[in-house]
């Protein structure tokens, strides 16, 4: 068994912000990542204004990431269109580029990182690798993200009876598909699920889709509601015209929208996904995973590991607003008569949107910035 006081489980952005920040201090910790190399994970491509304000004060400005510029949101449901300009600019990015720019970021502050490491299971705060080895650790940071690790899963009543499941695809880049969507975030409305497109630093598609399983089991396959989604929808058939076929479609299922990590335990600070997971609709995942790995490793740097379980309850209740009202906005927009109830009123009160997504971003917290 090796010991290591301080691990950090997961290399996305809210295992490699906490890793920055714990860097800057000079605490000694360990960060493992499952993967080798960096891909594209399924969930995250949208940065909204908040998120940038975070990744700020880990010293990645805009620029390092290349990313395209989003302005504006526009809701799509059947023939019906509307657009509303954003509180503020948002931009699109890829997670292989958004993930490598901050593990590098981490590893130049002098984060330990250690790739190709699955951890299979966890008591307490000891891991248990697919090797055989164990780490035991007096503090663990599980930003695993959406896959539960045994030991510390999220509850299976989470999922609730008709559970959903995330798809991803990327569209090469396409002038006539950029002309489509241009400097806005799509959201295609349909029956138990919707789409969300925007372009990313090299103007590719970013196109994730959350879906019931009832949904995908009537279709048959991923692909072949793809196919129904395209021919059902003129609007998103015209951009789903792109693929080529042969693109891959990541998939993960039973995505527990709306849970929340509402209370703690001494040593284990949940980041990201295992602290709070909010509908993708909203564009604020990757906000909530940057600011849980900024504040749960400054309440560290407070209070050590007896900090877990107050870091717990504050960052529940900081994301209690915005993920609640994602969920009622994501159970709206998954029924079609409510849907088409709802466009005129948004359309004719064009700050709603603007309110909404104000509201479904994390607020401001003294342990953004430093410990207490």
């Amino acid at each position: 068994m090796r010991p290591i006081p301080t691990l950090i489980v997961g290399g996305g952005p809210a295992g490699a912000s906490a890793a920055i920040v714990l860097a800057r201090a000079g605490a000694t910790h360990v960060l493992v990542e499952r993967s080798r190399e960096t891909g594209d994970a399924i969930c995250g491509g949208f940065l909204s204004w908040r998120t940038l304000e975070s990744l700020a004060r880990l010293g990645v400005e805009p620029s390092a990431l290349g990313a395209a510029r989003i302005t504006r949101t526009r809701i799509i449901a059947g023939e019906r269109v509307i657009e509303a300009a954003l509180p503020r600019p948002a931009l699109g990015v890829s997670r292989r580029t958004l993930d490598t720019v901050l593990l590098a970021r981490a590893v130049a502050a002098g984060a330990a990182v250690e790739r190709g490491v699955t951890v299979r299971s966890l008591e307490g705060t000891t891991a248990s690798l697919d090797d055989g080895a164990a780490l035991a650790s007096d503090t663990l940071f599980l930003a695993s993200g959406k896959h539960d690790v045994r030991g510390a899963a999220r509850p299976a009543e989470a999922r609730g009876d008709d559970p959903v499941l995330g798809l991803r695809i990327r569209l090469a880049a396409a002038p006539g598909l950029t002309r489509l969507i241009g400097d806005a975030v799509e959201l295609h409305l349909f029956d138990r699920g919707y789409v969300g497109i925007n372009l990313q630093e090299d103007n590719s598609a970013n196109v994730c889709m959350a879906v019931h399983r009832s949904a995908m089991l009537a279709a048959g396959s991923p692909a072949a509601l793809l196919d129904a989604l395209a021919q059902q929808y003129p609007r998103l058939g015209e951009r789903l015209a792109y693929r080529s076929g042969s693109e891959a479609i990541d998939a993960i299922a039973n995505v527990p929208y709306g849970w929340r990590a509402t209370h703690g335990v001494g040593g284990l600070f949940r980041l990201g996904d295992q602290a709070g997971v909010i509908p993708s609709l909203a564009g604020e995942g990757m906000g909530i995973a940057i600011a849980s790995g900024l504040r749960a490793a400054h309440a560290f740097l407070g209070g050590g590991a007896a900090a877990a379980p107050r870091f717990q309850r504050d960052f529940a209740r900081a994301t209690r607003r915005p993920i609640a009202l994602a969920g009622l906005v994501r159970d709206a927009a998954e029924r079609p008569r409510v849907t088409l109830a709802a466009l005129p009123l948004l359309s004719h009160i064009p700050r709603l949107i603007d309110t909404i997504a104000s509201l479904t971003r994390i607020g401001h917290s003294p342990l953004d910035d430093s410990p207490r």
